[in-house]
């Protein structure tokens, strides 16, 4: 087993964890161990594809990582805008 293995198989496990913890309600899918979770699995997944790459694999894992980036965007803004309310 190589070092972009082991680096993959901790890319599926952030994934993995994460679905299973939105499953067992643990996170929410707005929440922000779920978006860090997956854009973690995303990014250590394409790391590993840059080795032994698959085209379709790295598309999707371009679009889960784009996916987990808005969402991020969209908890950060909805952070803000809460913080903001508070002083005002």
């Amino acid at each position: 087993m190589t070092l972009t293995d082991i680096i993959g198989l901790m890319g599926v496990a952030c994934v993995l964890a994460g679905y299973f913890l939105l499953q067992i309600e643990k996170v929410r899918s707005d929440g922000l161990g779920y978006l860090l979770l997956n854009l973690c699995g995303a990014s250590l997944l394409i790391v590993s594809l840059m080795v032994t790459f698959n085209l379709a694999s790295f598309v999707i894992e371009i679009c889960w990582l784009s996916i987990s980036i808005f969402g991020l965007v969209k908890w950060v803004i909805k952070r803000r805008r809460g913080d903001q309310s508070l002083d005002g």
